[in-house]
């Protein structure tokens, strides 16, 4: 199956051309020609089939032969904010398995104790348009601009959610992440980084409204804690 991500495409179109980088991997790397079936997702759950019309490595011509709207649409909603890892590529790696397996939107939150403070959201974008090829999903998780903890807090009101977490290390009573939600919810897990989140900033979440949550008894990384809170949602909801 040969899947490509084009964004600008419309459910009434009837023709389509793909992009020149597209249009050079269709013909050039894929050796597609005229007649062959290929398939469009447009990252808000469009899944379109196609067939190439004229195979032209700059702007090759499509035929729209059949669209799917609301391709798959996951019966929940999930949000992570995560404080980015000073090695980036385990950031990368967190986005590109929680793509696969179901996130709706995440970010980047600066802490007290975070040792990244930048993240470059168009590298960051192309991770998840890969990795949502890849597992053949039809939508684009939104990366939302880093932000510090507190603007956070101030942006997010406490009707958004179904359920607002904090997964952190202190001591505490926490309850077990699936005990605390309900199917088909809405959801916002905060992961802290490597240092954990500061008393302050656990106080003030719980202030807000948020509930300390363990996702285990092992000590984990930010980004395995992250994907863990990702696959116990996806498994709650039945759909990994």
């Amino acid at each position: 199956m040969h899947l490509f991500y084009t964004p600008t495409i419309e459910p009434h179109h009837t023709e389509f051309m793909l992009s020149e980088d597209e249009s050079k991997h269709a013909v050039r790397v894929l050796r597609l020609t005229a007649g062959d079936e290929i398939y469009l997702i447009d990252g808000v759950g469009g899944w379109y089939t196609a067939k190439i019309l004229d195979p032209h490595p700059k702007r090759t011509t499509l035929s729209i032969l059949h669209v799917a709207q609301a391709y798959e649409k996951p019966a929940y909603y999930l949000h992570v904010a995560i404080a980015p890892t000073k090695n980036i590529d385990r950031l990368e790696w967190f986005l590109e398995k929680a793509t696969e397996i179901g996130i709706q939107e995440i970010t980047p939150i600066i802490s007290a104790h975070s040792e990244r403070k930048e993240v470059k959201i168009e590298r960051l974008n192309k991770v998840v348009i890969s990795a949502m090829k890849q597992s053949l999903k039809a939508y684009l998780p939104k990366i939302n601009p880093a932000i510090s903890l507190s603007q956070f807090f101030q942006r997010i009101t406490t009707e958004e959610y179904t359920t607002k977490a904090v997964a952190h290390c202190a001591d505490g009573e926490k309850q077990y992440l699936a005990d605390i939600c309900s199917q088909a919810g809405k959801y916002l897990i905060l992961i802290g980084p490597e240092g954990d989140f500061s008393e302050t900033e656990i106080e003030q979440a719980l202030s807000l409204g948020y509930q300390p949550v363990s996702l285990g008894n092992s000590r984990l990384r930010t980004e395995t804690a992250a994907l863990a809170s990702c696959l116990e949602i996806a498994v709650l909801n039945r759909s990994f």
